[in-house]
């Protein structure tokens, strides 16, 4: 069959309208190029082989093997318990970059901690506030590990010996007391009927020298997170994590409630941007953060570290984080820590 598309003459008024619409395509296509993301630095407020440092590298993995991001870098910035990088952010407001953060944003505010102070940032308190927040990704709960060679099989030999002699056990953790470590191993423990306030506490900067201390002997348990334990691998034994039920990535691993002990704690993982960062950049990396959890190359990142898929972008973001700011203040208070 034989289309014949007719001549249309073609008025002032109607090349006038034609005009304005082509203008407000080239306008949206120069919009979404300017704010289109092709390469992104990562900044992670601790040390190698943490739980931020693992969280922000297998994000990046991801992307670019899933095709979503060009190219992703990599920053370790330890000190001062995420202050360090906090401050940066806030001083030097750099291009294309995000900050991987977690609970302990919203707990340094709580506990007063004083930031990092440089040169170029001015001392106080610093939270998710100073900052913007991008978008929480996944939840990662909490764990209780030990030596591979350690005598302790279960937790209940941990309270055991704790209960024999305080001093005997010491508990390793990746940041400051206070800390989202500190607090998972002080809920375990009040969970046992022990004074928290009581555990000795070491705090180490990052995940990887708490391993570390763990190893060497310096301490006898570990409160970490779940992933952070995991990717120990053969060097450590899991005694229990802070969920509900067994996780279906590591099945083999028990919790802490099945043992008795109702402690069940959650921490969130997400991304923050300069304080002064564009609206549309920060709308385009949320929207990219949430298509990747959509791809199989994210799938294997999360079953790799056992993480639980929670996507909670921009206002949402903002929400969450001050609720979870009432409920922090609760526990550590009910905890005695502040």
């Amino acid at each position: 069959m034989e289309f014949i598309v007719p001549f249309i003459e073609i008025g002032g008024k109607m090349r006038k309208l034609i005009k304005l619409i082509s203008a407000i395509f080239l306008f949206s296509a120069l919009s979404v190029s300017a704010h289109a993301v092709e390469e992104l630095h990562f900044v992670v407020p601790g040390g190698a082989g943490g739980g931020w440092d693992g969280c922000a590298r297998g994000t990046g993995e991801a992307l670019v093997k899933s095709g979503l991001l060009k190219s992703a870098s990599f920053e370790n910035m330890s000190g001062g318990g995420g202050g360090k990088a906090l401050a940066w952010m806030m001083s030097t407001n750099p291009e294309d970059t995000i900050m991987v953060q977690s609970t302990p944003i919203v707990l340094r505010s709580i506990s007063k901690h004083e930031g990092y102070v440089s040169d170029q940032a001015s001392s106080g308190v610093l939270s998710y506030k100073d900052v913007t927040p991008i978008a929480g990704i996944i939840g990662d709960f909490g764990a209780i590990a030990v030596a591979a060679d350690s005598p302790y099989q279960t937790f209940q030999d941990v309270v055991d010996a704790y209960n024999a002699d305080s001093k005997s056990v010491k508990m390793a953790g990746g940041s400051t007391r206070g800390s989202m470590d500190h607090l998972i191993g002080a809920l375990a423990f009040q969970s046992a009927g022990a004074d928290p306030n009581a555990v000795v506490y070491i705090p180490y900067d990052g995940g990887g020298e708490a391993l570390a201390g763990l190893l060497s002997g310096e301490a006898q348990i570990l409160s970490t997170g779940f992933s952070e334990a995991l990717g120990a691998g053969d060097q450590v034994r899991i005694l229990g994590v802070t969920a509900n039920d067994r996780s279906a990535d590591a099945p083999n691993v028990p919790t802490l409630k099945e043992q008795g002990f109702d402690a069940y704690f959650v921490n969130w993982r997400g991304f923050f941007g300069p304080p002064k960062m564009d609206p549309a950049k920060r709308d385009t990396i949320a929207k990219m953060l949430g298509d990747m959890q959509e791809t199989p190359e994210w799938e294997a990142v999360r079953k790799r570290n056992a993480y639980v898929n929670i996507y909670n972008p921009g206002d949402d973001f903002i929400s969450f984080l001050e609720t979870q700011t009432e409920e922090m203040t609760a526990l550590m208070k009910q905890l005695g820590v502040i």
